[in-house]
């Protein structure tokens, strides 16, 4: 495979609203990140992606978006944005952006003219149709819950929206509309942003036929994903959209591209693929059967998840390059998601989970306070919670039977506002994050858990100079992957390997010791996640949930 220059590259992701408040109104903003330059270019990543930062209403984070091209107030100016990608470029940090271009918010200018004049131009920029016998065109189910379908106040006609009904879908199927979106990438790209991570691009292209399909919940209704979401023809557009915007500038770029299958990971991230590399949730999702229903809880084994893990490794190699993840914006805290024991909930646990996916093949991005060990909130009612997910999952919990405590459970487990929490800089009330009220609810008023003499973040700052500049960068970024299969059914091991090193990761996913026998002697460890191993010559006697690196 020919190299690329974003694959050197390690990225951290930042939420805006909660990484560092500067002015005190208890909101993250972009002189906070300015501010916070200094401490990412000690832990020595490369790249920023930066959630939303665009005009919105905010009913969704800043995912619904009234203005491509306005800095949302709440965040500054964009004479902030503009101090921020000079300042990073003296640090030698990229930025790259969201881009949600599946919809926009019903306060955007085109949705509020469609809305106005039924011959706008703009009502053909959306998705309208009419109802049936008084009813929503069909039975589909939106993401966030309840249909699909909005009605219009004084209309027989609906719009569509795959996500909350203050997102309308935007009609891909309108050249004009795709021109504009075109247009309004490249002047991000002019500025001086090196790319994008595209949310949600597998649902630009729905079924034409817009059939219900029966019901899979107790609403009557039916996941919509069955017919928005990685429909045929969407290389058409994907294709349009690359050669029209990214290809031209070399630009990075991230897909958010749930529902695609493994056969067709080439045609997203291969030779002549549409994106740069693109995020596999085949693994991360391992704790519920789907990602938008979390009372559909699974009992899932190490060897289960160990088995979804290299499926994706092996898939991405054959296609081209991934990213690689373990917590993000959408997720919650891994600690509490994988660990089910409190008592190893811990900073040496946290060490081992950041060297299972680092070194894994393709480019790692870390999450805000992944890199301090962080770990989920627990909260005692319902209006506690901002994420517009967890209160549909909490009503819908409810629906499906279950009890108002067991659905406050599945809700606490999975919010997204699990890592959406201020970051925690210090010990002091509210993390330092501001000296006003945080917008939302810190994971604890006084972290125990912050970003001061910090092991976790010293662990990180070891693996991103290992993998960056070391001996074994080159390995460790270009080396093939390989399972290594002669283990304990609760190790996760593997290699990289290329024409002239290997170097081999082993994992204990338990609370119990386990003794590994390699092929070769083990005994120059690069990197361990807690006490050093006791190693006698092939044999290693692993302590529960460490991680070991062999050179």
């Amino acid at each position: 495979m020919e190299t690329k220059w974003w694959q050197d590259e390690v990225v951290y992701q930042i939420y805006p609203k909660s990484f560092y408040d500067s002015n005190g109104d208890g909101i993250g903003d972009l002189k906070g990140i300015t501010k916070k330059l200094d401490y990412l270019e000690e832990l020595g990543i490369t790249m920023i992606w930066i959630c939303p930062i665009f005009t919105s209403p905010m009913i969704d984070n800043g995912y619904d978006i009234s203005d491509f091209e306005g800095i949302n107030p709440e965040f500054g100016t964009m004479d902030d944005f503009d101090q921020l990608l000079a300042e990073s470029k003296k640090r030698n940090i990229k930025i790259i952006l969201d881009l949600v271009i599946n919809h926009t918010s019903d306060e955007h200018f085109w949705f509020q003219e469609a809305l106005k004049d039924p011959l706008s131009k703009y009502r053909d920029y959306y998705i309208f149709k009419t109802g049936v016998n008084g009813n929503p065109p069909n039975n589909w189910r939106s993401i966030f819950g309840g249909s699909v379908w909005e009605k219009l106040p004084n209309e027989d006609l609906y719009y569509l929206h795959v996500f909350d009904k203050k997102q309308p879908d935007l009609n891909w199927e309108n050249k004009e509309m795709r021109q504009e979106l075109y247009a309004m990438i490249n002047r991000w790209l002019d500025k001086g942003v090196e790319g994008f991570r595209i949310d949600s691009i597998t649902f630009i292209k729905k079924d034409s036929d817009y059939a219900s399909l029966p019901a899979d919940g107790a609403d009557g209704l039916v996941s919509c994903k069955h017919k928005t979401r990685n429909r045929p023809g969407i290389e058409n557009f994907l294709n349009e959209l690359k050669a029209n915007t990214f290809e031209k500038y070399d630009a990075v770029t991230v897909g958010e591209a749930p529902g695609v299958k493994y056969e067709d990971f080439h045609r997203f991230i291969g030779k002549d693929g549409y994106f740069s590399m693109i995020f596999d949730f085949h693994y991360a999702d391992i704790d519920v059967e789907s990602g938008s229903d979390w009372f559909k809880r699974t009992n899932w084994t190490v060897s289960e998840f160990k088995e979804l893990l290299f499926q994706s490794q092996r898939a991405l190699q054959n296609a081209g390059w991934g990213a690689n993840f373990l917590e993000n914006h959408d997720q919650p805290r891994v600690l509490s998601k994988m660990v089910r024991e409190k008592e190893w909930q811990t900073p040496e646990t946290a060490k081992t989970f950041g060297m299972l996916y680092f070194f894994l093949r393709g480019t790692p991005f870390i999450y805000q306070g992944q890199e301090l060990g962080m770990k989920n909130f627990n909260r005692s009612a319902i209006d506690a919670f901002n994420d517009i997910s967890s209160i549909d999952n909490y009503y819908r919990s409810i629906q499906e039977g279950f009890t108002e405590e067991e659905a406050l459970h599945f809700v606490n487990m999975r919010s997204r506002d699990n890592t959406r929490t201020p970051f925690p800089w210090n010990g002091e009330r509210y993390g330092g994050f501001t000296t006003g009220k945080p917008w939302l609810d810190m994971t604890e008023e006084y972290p125990e858990i912050n970003a001061v003499n910090n092991s976790v973040y010293t662990f990180y700052q070891k693996m991103i100079q290992l993998r960056r500049n070391s001996a074994w960068s080159s390995v460790l970024t270009f080396g093939n992957i390989k399972e290594i299969k002669d283990v304990p059914e609760e190790v996760i091991a593997y290699e990289r390997a290329d024409e002239e090193k290997r170097i081999v990761i082993l994992v204990n996913l338990s609370t119990e010791k386990k003794k590994v026998v390699l092929n070769e002697s083990a005994e120059n460890i690069i990197l361990h996640s807690q006490s050093k191993p006791v190693i006698t010559g092939e044999e290693i006697i692993m302590e529960p949930y460490q991680g070991i690196t062999i050179g």
